[in-house]
């Protein structure tokens, strides 16, 4: 049986806090119980699953009653649990050593006792391919662990004195450690396919290394609005970076958008629209490191596939599985889905994306040789595909959506400002104008403002990119009169939605998505309210949990998070309204 541990049950979203390195990552519920994590990297199988109802976990826990709190280190994915006990306080400081390393995750946790003796129980029992291979082969030679799991093998540091239990079909390891008061104590848990390195990691090294590795990642962001948020953002954009280049969407799959609803992908992948997000956020920081990573990856893939470029890859620059469950019970109120079905769909935004990307790229000083080909290969893209229905940003049904057009316009009308000469800036300037033109011929409301689509005029979040990444002007009627309707008709509660759904109230039928708040926060800049962009940002800043982490929606009746964490492109949002909204 594929079982979860019944002492570790599922959380709320908002207790989850993740630890990263950039090619797998893990989530951490408030019992120090990883309930996630894949491995060798983001979309293999998991090894701790508990938190979609599968086996395998790894749990630090303090033996008597607690209350449970956490933090992030500034500007890091570094996470120290905090339980405040009946015997004192602990922590148990966490990591994945950072940069990672491709074959092979390296978890850190430092049990911290401070003027008590600090009393934990450990689990430990990982389980490859979702929970559904038993760990086999244990053996222990002078205090180190080592086992396996199907092609995993495994390799356990600080766990001498651990007894091996078995119960049912299960077979882990559980230590019962007291930490005296003013020391601390390391558990370092490796894991690769099929080979282990021939040393094993040491403890103090390899916090150094991390420590060291964050502070030359990520940078201090002073100018922007609530600069440390800001770089909390971007090291979560980090954190699901690749050294390839690639950035998943999020670390997780299967979390449900709303219960019962069958609303729940994996997305575990990296999305074109979502990596050119991140990047351009990045650029509108001041900071080219993530643009260069972004403009790495997606102008491989429009060289790889051409005009035939795909919404979504693998890290490894791979098709997207085909969508499949895995018959497990599911985070409560989901499914157990892996692999997408946007492998099957055509997205046009993406190209303008990778245009508005690249030109940001260009304008940070890193876009190559290589770079300025895929831009003639987007705009390529867009020309012989911009009058084809496509499945839009919400990946719906092909419509000629509005969105879609006009970002692609967008695009181009960025990639020829920034065109050095011998390029084809005039005619992508004239594909623009007339993208616009026909766009307007057919998307405009007799309100004034842009419809979703010429056969469906109501409003969409979307709507207001469009002044902010130059579709149109921002002081275009259209441009004032959509971000107006969208204001009257889908915000609720001070909450944004994407686009109406049914009759009745916004949020019976989703929950508020926090990029479109972050997105109308820039725009209400962009028109000169700044007050109001400010009241907007902090809002929608504060629908998260304690580690600061978003999902894609905001359930704003619970005060709950809904779908996967943490969404990539909502991080993205919120670095990008931090450093507009300081400059505005």
């Amino acid at each position: 049986m594929n079982q979860p541990d019944p002492d570790f049950p599922p959380h709320i979203l908002r207790e989850y806090s993740l630890v990263a390195d950039g090619e797998r990552g893990a989530l951490i519920g408030p019992r120090g119980d990883i309930a996630w994590m894949c491995a060798p990297t983001w979309d293999s199988g998991s090894v701790f699953s508990s938190l979609i109802g599968g086996a395998g976990v790894y749990g630090v826990t303090p033996q008597s009653r607690f209350v449970w709190g956490g933090y992030y280190e500034p500007g890091t994915l570094i996470w120290r649990s905090r339980w405040v006990t009946e015997d004192g306080v602990v922590e148990c400081r966490e990591a994945l050593a950072f940069p990672g390393e491709r074959d092979r995750a390296v978890l850190l946790r430092r049990i911290v006792a401070f003027d008590r003796d600090a009393r934990v129980r450990v689990e430990l029992e990982p389980r490859a391919g979702y929970g559904s291979h038993k760990l086999t082969d244990l053996s222990e030679d002078g205090g180190i662990w080592t086992g396996r799991s199907a092609d995993l093998r495994m390799r356990w540091q600080g766990g001498r004195g651990a007894q091996v239990t078995s119960r049912r079909d299960r077979r882990f390891l559980t230590l019962e450690l007291t930490v005296p008061a003013g020391t601390h104590h390391d558990l370092v848990l490796e894991i690769a396919p099929r080979v282990l390195h021939e040393d094993p990691v040491v403890a103090d090294d390899a916090w150094q290394a991390t420590e060291a590795g964050w502070a030359a990642a990520v940078p201090h962001l002073e100018h922007c609005v609530s600069a440390a948020d800001a770089r909390q953002s971007y090291a979560v954009l980090r954190g699901l970076t690749s050294s390839g280049g690639g950035m998943v969407a999020a670390a997780t799959t299967s979390l449900p958008e709303r219960a019962e609803t069958g609303r729940n992908y994996d997305d575990r992948y990296v999305w074109i629209r979502d990596q050119c997000y991140a990047g351009q956020a990045s650029a509108a920081a001041g900071d080219s490191r993530l643009v260069a990573d972004a403009a790495r990856f997606v102008g491989s893939m429009l060289l790889e596939h051409g005009s035939s470029l795909a919404p979504a890859y693998t890290i490894g620059g791979d098709p997207v599985p085909d969508q499949y469950e895995l018959g497990l019970p599911g985070y409560p109120g989901g499914f157990d889905r892996v692999g997408n079905w946007v492998n099957q769909q055509f997205q046009l935004d993406a190209f303008g994306e990778s245009l508005l990307l690249m030109a940001a790229a260009e304008r940070c000083g890193v876009l190559d040789t290589e770079g300025w080909k895929a831009v003639e290969t987007a705009a390529t893209g867009i020309a012989e595909r911009w009058q084809e229905p496509d499945a839009g940003i919400w990946e719906i049904d092909n419509r000629p959506w509005t969105h879609s057009r006009l970002i692609a316009a967008a695009g181009l009308r960025a990639a020829a400002a920034v065109s050095p000469p011998g390029r084809s800036a005039a005619d992508w300037l004239a594909l623009a104008d007339r993208i616009v033109a026909d766009t307007a011929s057919n998307s405009v409301h007799r309100d004034g403002h842009w419809m979703r689509s010429p056969d469906d005029e109501g409003l969409d979040g979307a709507l207001l990119l469009l002044p902010l990444r130059g579709a149109v002007p921002a002081d275009d009627p259209r441009s004032v009169a959509t971000l107006r309707a969208y204001q009257r008709d889908l915000v609720e509660h001070g909450y944004a939605y994407r686009f109406r759904q049914g009759p009745g109230r916004l949020g019976d039928s989703e929950g508020s998505f926090s990029l479109c708040g972050f997105v109308v926060a820039m725009a209400l800049a962009q028109q000169g309210e700044r007050s109001e962009a400010l009241r907007w940002f902090e809002r929608i800043k504060a629908a998260c949990g304690p580690p600061m982490l978003y999902s894609e929606e905001y359930d704003v009746a619970e005060h709950q998070m809904r779908g996967n964490i943490p969404q990539a492109f909502v991080h993205a949002v919120m670095l990008e309204a931090s450093a507009r909204l300081a400059g505005e």
